[in-house]
């Protein structure tokens, strides 16, 4: 009698054998989760693909801030863990399936940042999105009632001569002039503007500008000093110990903080709200004041926060607490290097 496996019963085995990834079975979970409490949810491929990627971003979020958790002393640290066994899945599903048809990429920089924070109800954490400028741009270009072909956002700097044209009576489109007479030294920042233009219609251009008081009021309550610049705090054993002078990101910043508000200024077209466009809209205003108040509640008395981004929506200030191994200082990244054991932090699906 021959045993020898014909190749077909090989390759049936081999294909028996394979399994699909975690980041597959997160997005299965995602869809078997979304359809118990929603009805039934068709995924793009695209979107598939999409969910696998915040399967990515979620995991090494909880890695990131779990070896941040076990930096701090253990007296002032946070008796749970940050693990998949942790976070609320429930609504983990329905904001992935909402981010996702909106087509925000959490791997790509600028579309969207994930924030856990602790939900004292359920005593589970809650994935916070928060979206950025690029990510603002999407929405506005799927959802807006009148895109424009284009949007131009810069800062001024003092030795530049810039004059806008508003439009009147005697000028019928709205436009500006930018010259930069020193490419290498343009000075100090003096203010910003945003542009938007309409090639095929150009009576509907326009600019709003920005002092560099404008720009600064529109700084974080709580903003880091790693990015804005300014006063640090310093601290050594778990007491402060004086301050010190940090140059910061501020022209970085403060072009983030021009181009969130040239996106959001383009109006929303009410036929094409959807049910997804509902959902984060709810999803940021639900948000806003429990990520707040969990920060203040968890950093009260402790180290200085440190932020990787400042966030704003709708004008109102919000920020972002995770620190990413791109952004950390040193410092913070030879404390995130301490050893993890990652089986203690693996997804269940």
């Amino acid at each position: 009698m021959n045993t020898e496996n014909t190749p077909a019963q090989t390759t049936n085995a081999n294909v028996a054998n394979v399994q699909p990834s975690q980041s597959e079975r997160f997005t299965n979970a995602v869809l078997k989760e979304f359809s118990s409490n929603n009805g039934a949810v068709t995924l793009t491929p695209f979107q598939k693909k999409l969910c696998q990627n915040y399967f990515i971003k979620v995991d090494q979020t909880l890695k990131d801030n779990e070896k941040k958790r076990l930096a701090k002393p253990e007296h002032s640290r946070d008796l749970l863990p940050f693990t998949w066994e942790n976070v609320n899945m429930a609504k983990l599903a329905v904001d992935v399936i909402a981010y996702s048809s909106v087509e925000l990429d959490p791997t790509q920089p600028n579309h969207i940042s994930i924030v856990p924070y602790k939900n004292t109800a359920n005593n589970k954490f809650d994935m916070g999105f928060l979206i950025g400028y690029r990510g603002m741009e999407i929405k506005a270009k799927k959802y807006g009632l009148e895109v424009p072909t284009d949007v131009v956002c810069e800062l001024v700097y003092s030795t530049d001569k810039f004059k806008q044209y508003k439009k009147d009576l005697n000028n019928p489109v709205e436009t500006y002039t930018l010259e930069i007479t020193n490419d290498f030294d343009r000075g100090t920042v003096v203010g910003g503007f945003w542009y938007h233009e309409f090639k095929d219609s150009p009576e509907k251009n326009k600019i709003k500008v920005f002092s560099l008081k404008d720009i600064e009021k529109r700084k974080p309550k709580y903003a880091s000093a790693e990015f804005w610049g300014g006063k640090k705090d310093v601290w050594k054993n778990g007491q402060k110990a004086g301050t010190e002078e940090v140059e910061g990101w501020f022209e970085e910043m403060a072009i983030k903080t021009i181009s969130r508000n040239a996106y959001n200024a383009i109006t929303i077209d009410s036929k094409k709200i959807d049910d997804n466009y509902l959902a984060i809209l709810q999803k940021e205003n639900e948000m806003n004041d429990s990520i707040i108040q969990n920060q203040i509640d968890a950093n009260a008395n402790s180290e200085s926060l440190e932020f990787d981004d400042a966030e704003l929506v709708d004008d109102k200030v919000l920020e972002i607490s995770v620190i990413t191994s791109e952004n950390a200082s040193p410092e913070q990244n030879s404390q995130q290097a301490m050893s993890l054991d990652d089986a203690g932090n693996q997804p269940n699906f």
